[in-house]
């Protein structure tokens, strides 16, 4: 009852959110309010739990204790779940490459019986998506792509105010669309010239080192052994005018800016909102692509779809997304 009466001035007695993002080496939780307050949030780990029923045991176990804290399981409307290859028909993630749990599991039925409360599920991008348009800066807008820029590259669409989920629940993989034919290995999927083998952080890294080796321009980042070169190391150099660090962002741009332009042409969406750490590079990224989208568009679409980073803040950006579902549950 003490922990329940301290935590009284903070919140008021309307029903709460529970947010859970799954990724492969954390998951993050948190309880939601409808105005997008992270009232309690923390994390376990993925990997560590080769076991589902294991992690969902672990899981319960830390999110029961912030469940009591903000005032029982009586105040929670329900759970939503943010997930990759989550299913939203099925409840089930199925064959998820980065999660230690193969086939497919029937994540949202396991969560739903531990905890007893209503569950769904989605892909994690698609959780965005929903986030960005309940809390964000999709907030008026019925039509949008939201593009998650991290590992990988995710991605949500928004048409007439519906997230398009196709008629199996996976719609909406852009990141795997094929921009260069036969182009760069994705080892992942198998497959050749994916935008998620371009424009991921993992991306910037694998042009970094092909520009390395290509070229004899010097450069800071010679100084750094390949094992240790990230994105975040190619931006840094670009912020100290590194010419081949600068180049690498132009071509990072120009890849995904002509994706962009097909994803425009597909739904004529108000606005592209990129979301993750490469959105951190600022101008550096967004403008070549705003260039490279705006050249490959075709006259009627030119210059009417604004590319926008997200306004969620990014620690809480996954359990808000997760948690918006809930809020989209039928009673």
């Amino acid at each position: 009852m003490s922990k329940a009466k301290k935590s009284a001035p903070s919140v008021s007695m309307d029903p709460l959110a529970i947010g859970i993002d799954i990724g492969g080496t954390g998951t993050k939780f948190g309880i939601v309010d409808r105005n997008g307050n992270v009232l309690f949030s923390s994390e376990i780990s993925t990997r560590g739990h080769g076991e589902v029923e294991n992690y969902i045991d672990e899981l319960h176990k830390q999110l029961y204790t912030l469940v009591e804290k903000a005032g029982g399981s009586g105040r929670m409307r329900g759970i939503g779940v943010g997930a990759p290859n989550g299913n939203y028909y099925t409840g089930t993630v199925e064959y998820a490459p980065n999660l230690p749990w193969k086939g497919i599991i029937p994540l949202a039925k396991l969560i739903q019986n531990k905890f007893q409360l209503p569950t769904v599920l989605t892909n994690d991008a698609n959780a965005a998506a929903i986030g960005e348009m309940m809390y964000g800066a999709a907030k008026s807008m019925k039509d949008f792509i939201m593009i998650t820029l991290g590992t990988g590259v995710g991605s949500g669409i928004v048409a007439n105010g519906n997230l398009i989920l196709g008629h199996d629940g996976f719609a909406g993989e852009l990141g795997h669309t094929i921009i260069i034919p036969n182009g760069r290995h994705h080892p992942g999927t198998g497959k050749y010239g994916s935008l998620e083998s371009y424009a991921s952080a993992t991306g910037v890294t694998a042009t970094a080192l092909e520009m390395l080796e290509n070229s004899e321009e010097d450069s800071l980042l010679r100084k750094i052994p390949k094992s240790k070169l990230d994105s975040k190391k190619v931006y840094e150099a670009a912020i100290e005018n590194d010419k081949l660090a600068k180049e690498i962002f132009d071509f990072t741009g120009k890849i995904l800016g002509m994706a962009l332009a097909n994803f425009v042409m597909f739904s004529s969406p108000e606005a592209i909102i990129l979301f993750g750490g490469l959105t951190k590079s600022g101008e550096l990224i967004l403008k070549p692509t705003r260039e490279h989208m705006e050249k490959n568009l075709i006259q009627v679409f030119q210059n009417k779809v604004k590319i926008l980073v997200s306004h969620l803040k990014e620690s809480d950006a996954a359990i808000l997304g997760a948690s918006a579902l809930v809020w989209e549950m039928k009673d």
